[in-house]
């Protein structure tokens, strides 16, 4: 700094470096008729567009008017510069070359997508099209630039993909590098039909298991692991996948199976032991040694040794499970009346936990709900869990509708038209489930407490078959629970049930 100037305000006001509009001092974009106005507060009065109060023409309001200041647009406002794109003509924030973002865009994915001829590699060019039509160009021209130029970023990427570097096979892109940027990459891919699409969490979990393997310097470990995941551990997820999509849970239960598994050969080794001279004084000295988590992991890959003849015939305790305790009736009324009266909590939260609470949905089935999910029957507004549809009450309805047209994670490329009812950030993805999991406990929400709550209550008002066809559990876990609550059959419903409606007639009566 100067020596003239005594404080950074000081020269900052002295060159008319504080912005007019935030009265910031930064790094200033242009000098409006009404003073210097930074970068941000440039790009974001150029993101308002309609009907100019002065004129009537519908352009970008940049401008304000002095007298009441009404947004007004460029040309009204006294501005010199056209903020036209020398292109196309649309009005907005212009780049290099005096382009505006899409064509900007365009330009580049040329660029990246080249297949060596100056065109775009004829099998990407459903990829260029997702991209250049999403709602917020900026978003995806910023992603593009995001390391650039450094392998494994973005720019990389898609140069390599145009080139054939990469090739369109999902085999090819479980060993790509990064693995966060070659999942998001193979997701958007799948979206617009390059690849075909298969499930998600599979596909991570086979990435992540070829990682894995690469990590066991023991060949004979490597080989034992590769074995047990690929004819016990694989068959299982690609068959729960063909049912349903699998969930996050899926896959982490998965990897914790094969990690452990991983973990018990090193535990031989230690101990100079291998899975044939692997004694039931040995299994029981590793069971006394590790928690109960790690004891319910291994169990299956303990199993599959038997079965497979790699071991003995062992005795394995039996799993164990434990439940969380359930919100008493008074706390989870209380906390739903917060949900529903506080409109200062956001309003994705609120949705979510008001589905969780009412209709006793874990996390991973909530992120699975679209909004077709949401009926709408005459005045009423029904929401489908299983069969029937359930009832959604009148203060909860405002709420889903008001969530519905107001949905985030839809202006950028991976999610146009999204029919997720909590869209995510990746192509075609909902939102995962413990990212709103952990929105939810940083509200004071105990989901598990919660969801279990809402369940017994339920069976204790309705019988378990019921409730377990309208919310999609299974009947024996609605039975159990009805069980566990000490509801009866007899409670479902109103009247004398010892007495047998009039007319019945017992079947094989009547002389038979």
């Amino acid at each position: 700094m100067s020596p003239a100037y005594k404080t950074h305000e000081q020269r900052d006001r002295w060159h008319k470096r504080i912005c007019t509009r935030c009265e910031r001092h930064g790094w200033f974009a242009a000098r409006w008729p009404d003073g210097h106005v930074c970068r941000t507060c440039h790009d974001k009065a150029l993101r308002v567009r309609g009907q100019c109060p002065a004129c009537g023409d519908e352009r970008v309001l940049p401008g304000l008017r002095p007298d009441d200041g009404a947004l007004i647009c460029p040309d009204c406002a006294g501005f010199m510069m056209s903020y036209r794109c020398s292109r196309c003509g649309h009005e907005g924030k212009l780049h290099g070359g005096r382009l505006c973002t899409r064509c900007t865009l365009t330009d580049r994915l040329d660029e990246l997508l080249d297949d060596g001829t100056g065109r775009i590699r004829p099998a990407l060019l459903p990829l260029a099209e997702s991209l250049l039509n999403a709602n917020n160009p900026v978003s995806v021209l910023n992603g593009l630039y995001m390391r650039k130029g450094k392998i494994g970023a973005p720019d990389d990427l898609l140069r390599r993909l145009g080139r054939g570097e990469i090739e369109l096979t999902h085999d090819a892109f479980h060993i790509l590098q990064p693995w966060r940027a070659a999942s998001h990459l193979r997701e958007l891919l799948m979206a617009c039909g390059v690849l075909p699409a298969l499930d998600k969490q599979l596909c991570l979990f086979e990435s992540w298991l070829i990682g894995h393997l690469a990590t066991i310097t023991d060949p004979q470990h490597a080989q034992t692991v590769r074995r047990f995941a690929t004819w016990s551990v694989l068959p299982k997820l690609r068959t729960a996948a063909d049912r349903r999509p699998l969930t996050p849970g899926s896959q982490q239960y998965a990897m914790g199976q094969v990690k452990h598994a991983t973990a018990f050969l090193n535990w031989l080794s230690s101990h100079d032991l291998t899975l044939t001279t692997c004694r039931q004084t040995d299994i029981d000295r590793w069971h006394v040694e590790h928690n109960e988590h790690n004891r319910n992991a291994v169990r299956p890959f303990l199993l599959w040794c038997q079965t497979t003849k790699l071991t003995r015939r062992l005795r394995l305790p039996p799993p164990q499970t434990r439940r969380a305790a359930p919100l008493s009736h008074d706390d989870r009324l209380s906390l739903l009346g917060r949900l529903l009266t506080d409109d200062s909590l956001p309003l994705r939260s609120r949705v979510a936990a008001v589905i969780i609470m009412l209709y006793a949905q874990p996390c991973s089935r909530v992120v699975r709900l679209t909004i077709d999910d949401v009926v709408h029957d005459n005045d009423q507004v029904l929401l489908r869990l299983g069969e029937p549809a359930s009832p959604v009450p009148t203060l909860f309805a405002e709420l889903l509708l008001a969530w519905i047209d107001n949905r985030d994670n839809m202006n950028t490329a991976t999610n146009p038209g999204s029919r997720w009812l909590f869209p995510g950030r990746r192509a075609g993805q909902p939102l995962h489930p413990n990212g709103l999991s952990g929105q939810l406990n940083n509200l004071g929400i105990p989901t598990t407490a919660v969801r279990t709550a809402a369940l017994r209550q339920q069976v204790l008002e309705m019988p378990a078959p019921v409730v377990a066809d309208a919310l999609g559990y299974h009947d024996k876990t609605t039975t159990r629970l009805r069980n566990e609550t000490g509801g009866t059959w007899s409670r479902y419903a109103t009247g004398d049930h010892t007495r047998s409606p009039a007319g019945w007639v017992p079947q094989g009566t009547g002389g038979s």
